[in-house]
């Protein structure tokens, strides 16, 4: 998770180190813990599985009660413990940090080692592209600077918190994803981290089942900026009527990103290639910045990406560079091979209407020998407007670029009726969530190494698991 800049040093010689007696102190330990004040601390984990010798064992409750696994933690390492005080006996013989609720001493801890770490905070939301912003500005920052970022979707109340605590005490700058599905949630977060620069990707459809409208969408990501330092930055894109609406009572200094000269930073000369989108821009006109992923909508990550990257005076080759080469999280209009030679699209970890109608446009625009196969999930989390939403996307899907649909889930038969519709000629087949081994067989008995596969929906639905079977052998 960390990466770029000067550090050379290993990672034994880089690990957080912290004595039992500081992390009491710092979470408010309601319990003696002398004797064991010595203990030192290399890293935290809430899974005991994934605990490391030296960690400190953060025990959550939810469908499980993770005080139930203080054992495995033992077995596999632990240091010490949290514990909460009234849910289980803590045991005698083992290092026990007692507090009244594990994931609040999980924040709390957090927080103190952020102060102790001090290192300027990036922000990062939005209804779509956030988790792509993130590696890329991670990316840009590490060519001049000491970076942790967000592992994978660690951006909620534990993973944030988890992010924080993975810094090595060289980390210069932390990069955070942040996501939302509720009023607050983004209040809280911002709050925890109070980072030097907010961002926002953009307002969409995710979560409209929790909302209701996009203006009130815009008004849960705007909780980014509440715990935005005094002299800190919000990078915003431009061209949201909904975000112009709301910085207007915002005290801290502001850039946009877009696609109009009313933007401080916007695209220039925006040119495709099958796996690969490149751009320049107003600030450096002479530098062609190129993303190895497809689709228009991309260059507007990036341009956010610069827009930070810019504040802290990272040099445009440098910048340029990184972007060609950003390690992209995975299942994010991720280019694989398939089994029989076929080029797959795996966009799968998450989707909404926005997102389904960009990564349809850039693959409706990819060159292909044989034909163009679309693979779609139902979209969640879209509550009353869900089967309008659904069905909207028909006139995203044209007979001509695309030979057959594949739709998954009992929210897409809005729009298998849509289609029926509007595009008789357009072959479209539907399968019940449970039948992913049905929509493996199909694509298997008619792909070709001609072909090109596009799977995208909702992490729910579980379409990786469908990549999974397209793949080689060797790589399943």
């Amino acid at each position: 998770m960390t990466g770029g800049g000067s550090a050379t040093r290993k990672w034994e010689l880089d690990k957080m180190k912290m004595q039992l007696a500081e992390i009491a102190h710092a979470v408010g330990a309601i319990n003696d813990y002398e004797q064991w004040a010595g203990v030192n601390v290399t890293s935290v984990a809430f899974d005991s599985r994934h605990l490391q010798p030296g960690g400190l064992f953060i025990p959550l409750t939810g469908e499980q009660d993770g005080h139930q696994f203080i054992q495995s933690a033992i077995d596999h390492g632990a240091a010490a413990t949290l514990w909460a005080q009234d849910l289980a006996k803590a045991p005698a013989d083992f290092p026990v940090i007692q507090v009244e609720n594990s994931l609040t001493a999980l924040q709390t801890l957090a927080r103190y080692y952020l102060t102790k770490i001090n290192p300027r905070v990036v922000a990062i939301t939005g209804s779509n592209g956030k988790t792509t912003t993130k590696d890329m500005i991670a990316a840009l920052l590490s060519t001049q600077f000491n970076v942790t970022k967000t592992y994978a979707n660690f951006n909620n109340e534990i993973g944030v918190p988890m992010t924080v605590l993975s810094m090595e005490p060289n980390t210069e700058m932390l990069v955070v994803e942040m996501g939302m599905d509720r009023p607050g949630q983004l209040d809280f977060l911002s709050k925890l981290v109070t980072p030097d620069v907010a961002v926002i990707t953009m307002i969409g459809e995710a979560h409209i089942e929790f909302f209701g409208t996009r203006d009130k969408i815009a008004d849960a990501k705007f909780e980014i900026t509440h715990g935005l330092s005094d002299d800190g930055f919000f990078v915003y894109d431009g061209d949201e009527p909904l975000l112009r609406q709301r910085v207007t009572d915002l005290d801290q200094q502001q850039a946009t990103f877009g696609r109009h000269e009313t933007d401080d930073l916007y695209a220039t000369d925006v040119t495709d290639t099958p796996t690969s989108t490149s751009f320049t821009t107003n600030k450096w006109p002479k530098v062609r910045f190129t993303v190895p992923m497809i689709g228009d909508y991309n260059v507007n990550n990036a341009l956010a990406a610069l827009t930070v990257a810019d504040l802290y005076r990272i040099r445009p080759e440098n910048a340029q560079k990184a972007l060609q080469t950003v390690p992209l999280t995975k299942n994010r209009a991720e280019w694989l091979t398939g089994a029989q030679g076929e080029n797959l699209l795996s966009d799968v970890y998450n989707s909404n209407p926005t997102a389904v109608r960009e990564v349809l446009h850039a693959f409706g625009q990819t060159p292909v020998k044989g034909r163009r196969l679309v693979v779609l999930g139902d979209m969640l989390e879209l509550g009353d407007q869900s089967a309008e939403l659904h069905a909207g996307l028909a006139s995203a899907l044209d007979p001509a670029k695309f030979a057959h649909v594949y739709l998954v889930g009992p929210q897409m038969k809005a729009l298998q009726a849509a289609l029926a519709a509007q595009a008789p000629e357009l072959p479209v087949t539907h399968f019940d969530s449970a039948d992913l081994a049905g929509v493996t067989a199909a694509l298997q008995a008619t792909v070709t190494a001609d072909d090109q596969i596009l799977l995208k929906g909702s992490h729910g639905i579980h379409l990786e698991n469908v990549l999974a079977q397209l793949l080689p052998t060797e790589k399943k």
